[in-house]
C-alpha cells in the first residue's frame, strides 16, 4: 500500500517535529511493515508558477512552429521563453524552471539562445518532473494560482511516500483510513475519520435485488443527474491518486479511485443510461459470458456472483465491470455502486480469471461492513462538487451489515503471555483505542471487533492487539532454562553415525520436498497395483500434479539428480534422509482441536492414533563415474554392486549384518535388483536403475539407486556393538572357486561360506566366470577366504577342515560344486 505522507498528515494530528522515519518505524512496530521510502520527485532550484503573456507563434525552416512566450514568473519584468509545445495560450498558468534548477535525470536549467531568441527558462511537461503525462504538452495548472507562486509544493513533487508491506489479514490497512486510525493509535493523536458524514434516508434510489445475500450481505446505490464529462481531475486529486500507485484517467474515474484510496471501499460507477432495468446481483448461469473493462470476453463459471441487469452481467463483483456499460465522454447520469461481498468468494473468482485488481485485492481480504452507504456518499460528492450536477434524493439499501461475534479472554490473558507487566485495564483500553465496543467486568475483557477487523476471531488475536499498543519492544527477551540433558537418544546416535557413513561414502546430501503425485509414480514404473500408490492426500496441496506425501524417496532424488545432469553435472551421487508416508488400512480421520487449551491426553493420542507410518527413509542415487577419471587411468563408471556396498556399509556401522536376494521391484532393473534382508525381512532394495526410467528421469548411461528403511535398522541395531577380536596368530589363505547355477546370487554362497567354520575370518569374492570350462547354464564364483584361530597357529589339518566345511556348506546352501 503506498500511503501520501501530506494526505496521512491530514487525517491525524500528528506533530510537526515527526519526521517521515519516525513515522514509518513506528507504523513497522505497528504491524504496518516499511518496505521504502519514495519521493515522487527530486527537483532541486527554482520551480515556480508562470502566466503566459502573450505568445507569438514563429514557423521554422524544418517545417515546426515554435512558440516565443513572454511569461510573468512573480518578478517585475516578464521572462521570454522558448516553447514548441502546443497545448496551452496567452492566459494559462504553467509551470517554469528559471535558470539555476536541476530536473530530475540531471538536467539543468540555464539561460541559452535557440531559434534566434535567448529562452530565459523552460515551460514543463509532466515527464520533465518526473510525471506520468503526454511528454508533447507542458503542464497547465488548473484554477487561478499566483504567478510566482512554489510549484513544488503546488503539485505535490516533494512529498514523500510510503510503501507498506499490509499482511492479509489487515485488509483495513489497505487505504489512507486504516493507516491514519492505526498511526494515530500508535502516536496517541486524535484521528479525523474521512468517513464522518451524514448520509440520507429519504427512500431508494436506483432499483436493486440480491438474489444471493450470503455472497452480497450489503448492497449500496446512489446516483447522480447532469455530470459533466469534460470537466478535468484537480490537480490535488490527480496527485495523490498517482503518488498511490494508480493512473489518473478522467474525473469520474479518479474520484471513484480517490474514495477507494481513502476509505478503502471499493466501488464502481456504472453510466446509467446505458443500464437495462433493475441490479440483480445473481450467480453465474452456465455458459454466460461477458467482455470486462480490458476488452478480453470471459466465460463465466457458476460460482462467480455477477452485477446484471436485464440485458445480461454488467460486472463481475467485486473484481472488475463490463465495458460496454462503463463512463465514456458522454456520461452525465451516473449510478454509483458500494457493497460488501463475501471474500471467499471474490479471491476465487480473482484467481479463477487471473483477474487480480486493486478493487478485488480489497474485496476478497474484506471490506468494513458498515462503510458502504458512507462510500457511495463520498463519491457523489466529490462528483458533483468537481463535475457538477445533483445527487439524486434516495439511496439504495439492500440488507446489513453481519453482526460480528464478541471474543472473551481472561483479564490477565496479554501478560502471561508476553511476559509483560499488563493490567487488565491497559489492555481493555488498548483494545477499545482500536475502535471496538470492549466491556471490562469480573476479571474478563470482551471485545466485540470493529466492522473493520476481520483478523480479530480468537483470544491471542485480542493478545497481539494489546501488544501492538503496548509496544513489542516491552516484551522482555527471556532464555528459558535449559533441561539437564541426556546426551543423544540411541535413535539421534545411529542416524548421525548413518549420515556419517553416507558422507564417507562420497554421497552429498540432499532435501527434496515431501510431495509425489501419479505423475511421479509414472516415472517410476510403478504397476498400476503397486502398494506405494496409495498416498495420504493433502486438503491443499501445492500442485495439483503432487496432491499427496511421498511414500518413496527415490522419486525426488531420481528428479534432483536428473536437475543437476541436466545442468552439466555429469558425475552425480546424492543422499536424502527423510520421512516416507504410508496410509494404514481403515486408519481414523484425525481430529481438529482448537487453539484455546491444551488438549487432554487422550485428545492427543486419538490424534496420534490417526497419523499415517512415518518411518525414517535413505534413498541414494549414482550417476557417472564412480571413481574419476585421471592422470593414473580411466575411472570406472557407477554400477549396482556399488549401491549394494552402500547399504552394506551403512547396515556395518550400525553393527548389522544384511543378506541379499535377488529381487524384481520398481524402478530397479529386473536382473540387478537385490532385495536388502535383515533377519529375513526386506529393509530395503538397490541396485541399477532401469534403463527406462534413467533416461525419464534425464540421466545419461547407467545409473545406480538404493533406499533403506532406517528405521527398521535403528530398531534393530544393538545397544552395543560386538567387542572387536584380534588374533596375534598368522592368518593361512585358502582360495576357492565353486560351480554354481547361474540363477544363484553370490550373495546366498558368500553368506554360506561366511558362517562355514569360527575359523574363517572372511571372504571375498573375486571373480566370476562363464563359459566352455563349466556347464551351460552355470557359473564359477572364485572366493579369497581369510583364516585363523584366535589361540594358535593353524595346522594343515585345520585348514583343510575349514576348507571342507565351507564347501559343504556352499553345496547345501546353493547346490555348490567344487570346480576342478
Amino acid at each position: 500500500m503506498r500511503v501520501p505522507v501530506a494526505w496521512l498528515r491530514e487525517l491525524m494530528h500528528l506533530p510537526a517535529d515527526v519526521d517521515t522515519k519516525q513515522l514509518a518505524a513506528r507504523l513497522t512496530a505497528f504491524d504496518l511493515k516499511l518496505d521504502t521510502i519514495d519521493q515522487v520527485s527530486d527537483i532541486q532550484g527554482p520551480l515556480v508558477v508562470g502566466r503566459v503573456l502573450s505568445v507569438e507563434d514563429e514557423p521554422q525552416t524544418n517545417g515546426r512552429t515554435i512558440h516565443w512566450c513572454s511569461v510573468d514568473v512573480g518578478e517585475k519584468e516578464p521572462r521570454g521563453i522558448v516553447c514548441g509545445a502546443q497545448n496551452f495560450g496567452a492566459g494559462d498558468h504553467v509551470v517554469v524552471a528559471l535558470p539555476g534548477a536541476e530536473l530530475p535525470g540531471g538536467t539543468a536549467i540555464a539561460a541559452r539562445k535557440t531559434y534566434g531568441h535567448v529562452s530565459d527558462g523552460m515551460i514543463c511537461s509532466p515527464p520533465e518532473l518526473g510525471l506520468d503525462g503526454d511528454p508533447g504538452g507542458i503542464i497547465v495548472l488548473d484554477g487561478a494560482p499566483e504567478p510566482g507562486d512554489d510549484a513544488v509544493a503546488l503539485l505535490g513533487l516533494y512529498d514523500e511516500v510510503l510503501d507498506l508491506e499490509v499482511n492479509p489479514d489487515r485488509a483495513y490497512a489497505l487505504s489512507l483510513r486504516g493507516v491514519a486510525r492505526d498511526a494515530s493509535q500508535a502516536f496517541g493523536v486524535p484521528f479525523t475519520d474521512p468517513a464522518e458524514r451524514d448520509v440520507p434516508a429519504d427512500g431508494d434510489s436506483y432499483p436493486v435485488r440480491v438474489d444471493d445475500p450470503e455472497s452480497c450481505p450489503v448492497f449500496v446505490a446512489r446516483e447522480v443527474r447532469g455530470f459533466d464529462p469534460s470537466r478535468p481531475t484537480p490537480e490535488w486529486m490527480a496527485r495523490r491518486v498517482e503518488q498511490a500507485g494508480m493512473r489518473s484517467i478522467s474525473l469520474a474515474v479518479d474520484v471513484s479511485n480517490y474514495v477507494m484510496l481513502e476509505l478503502g471501499q471499493p466501488n464502481h460507477a456504472y453510466d446509467r443510461a446505458k443500464l437495462s432495468g433493475d441490479i440483480v446481483v445473481r450467480r453465474a448461469e452456465p455458459g454466460e459470458k461477458i467482455t470486462t473493462l480490458d476488452d478480453v470476453v470471459r466465460t463465466l463459471d457458476p460460482e462467480d456472483l455477477l452485477i446484471t441487469d436485464d440485458a445480461g452481467p454488467v460486472g463481475i463483483a467485486g473484481v472488475m465491470g463490463a465495458a460496454h456499460v462503463e463512463m465514456d465522454e458522454n456520461t452525465t447520469d451516473i449510478v454509483i455502486e458500494a457493497a460488501f461481498f463475501d471474500p471467499p468468494t471474490i479471491g476465487r473468482s480473482v484467481r479463477r480469471h487471473k483477474l487480480p485488481s486493486e478493487a478485488s485485492k480489497r474485496n476478497e481480504r474484506g471490506v468494513d461492513t458498515e462503510l458502504q452507504a458512507r462510500a457511495a456518499q463520498r463519491v457523489a460528492e466529490l462528483l458533483v462538487e468537481h463535475g457538477g450536477g445533483t445527487i439524486e434524493p434516495g439511496l439504495t439499501v439492500v440488507g446489513r451489515a453481519p453482526v460480528r461475534a464478541a471474543v472473551s479472554i481472561p483479564e490477565d490473558l496479554p501478560s502471561r503471555i508476553s511476559g509483560v507487566d499488563i493490567d487488565g485495564d491497559t489492555a481493555a483500553a488498548a483494545l477499545a483505542a482500536g475502535g471496538g465496543e470492549v466491556r471490562h467486568a469480573d476479571g474478563r475483557i470482551t471485545l466485540t471487533p470493529p466492522s473493520w477487523r476481520f483478523d480479530l476471531t480468537g483470544p491471542y488475536d485480542l493478545v497481539e492487539d494489546v501488544l501492538r499498543v503496548v509496544g513489542y519492544d516491552q516484551v522482555p527477551s527471556v532464555l528459558p532454562p535449559a533441561p539437564v540433558g541426556h546426551g543423544l537418544t540411541k535413535a539421534q546416535e545411529l542416524r548421525r553415525r548413518a549420515g556419517m557413513v553416507l558422507a564417507g561414502a562420497g554421497l552429498v546430501e540432499v532435501k527434496t520436498f515431501p510431495f509425489a503425485g501419479p505423475v511421479d509414480f509414472d516415472r517410476l514404473g510403478l504397476s498400476a497395483d503397486d502398494a506405494r500408490r496409495r498416498q495420504v492426500l493433502l486438503e491443499n496441496p501445492l500442485s495439483a500434479e503432487q496432491p499427496g506425501m511421498t511414500t518413496t524417496l527415490l522419486a525426488g532424488v531420481l528428479a534432483t539428480a536428473g536437475f543437476n545432469v541436466g545442468r552439466g553435472h555429469t558425475d552425480v551421487q546424492i543422499v536424502e534422509t527423510g520421512r516416507v508416508f504410508i496410509p494404514q488400512p481403515d486408519e481414523p480421520t484425525a481430529p481438529i482441536y482448537g487453539v484455546d487449551r491444551r488438549p487432554t491426553d487422550a485428545e492427543l493420542d486419538a490424534f496420534v492414533a490417526a497419523l499415517p507410518h512415518q518411518p525414517q527413509h535413505v534413498a541414494y542415487v549414482l550417476s557417472g563415474e564412480r571413481v574419476h577419471s585421471g592422470w593414473a587411468g580411466r575411472g570406472r563408471a557407477a554400477s549396482w554392486s556399488d549401491a549394494i556396498a552402500i547399504a552394506h556399509r551403512v547396515a556395518a556401522a550400525l553393527h548389522l549384518r544384511l543378506t541379499v536376494e535377488p529381487a524384481e521391484l520398481a524402478p530397479w532393473h529386473p536382473g540387478r535388483c537385490a532385495a536388502l534382508m535383515l533377519d529375513g525381512v526386506v529393509v530395503g532394495h538397490a541396485g541399477e536403475v532401469h534403463p527406462r526410467v534413467a533416461r525419464e528421469y534425464g540421466l545419461h548411461g547407467r545409473a545406480a539407486a538404493g533406499e533403506l528403511d532406517l528405521d527398521a535398522l535403528i530398531d534393530a541395531a544393538p545397544d552395543v556393538g560386538p567387542r572387536p577380536e584380534f588374533s596375534i596368530f598368522p592368518v593361512a589363505k585358502e582360495d576357492l572357486a565353486l560351480v554354481v547355477d547361474a540363477s544363484v546370487a553370490s550373495a546366498v554362497v558368500h553368506e554360506a561360506l561366511a558362517h562355514a567354520s569360527p575359523l574363517i575370518e572372511s571372504v571375498r569374492l573375486f571373480d566370476v566366470y562363464t563359459g566352455d570350462q563349466v556347464a551351460p547354464g552355470s557359473k564359477s564364483l572364485a572366493f579369497a577366504l581369510r583364516l585363523r584361530a584366535p589361540d594358535r597357529t593353524l595346522t594343515d589339518d585345520d585348514i583343510t577342515a575349514a576348507r571342507d566345511a565351507a564347501v559343504a556348506a556352499a553345496a547345501a546352501a546353493a547346490g555348490a560344486t567344487l570346480r576342478t
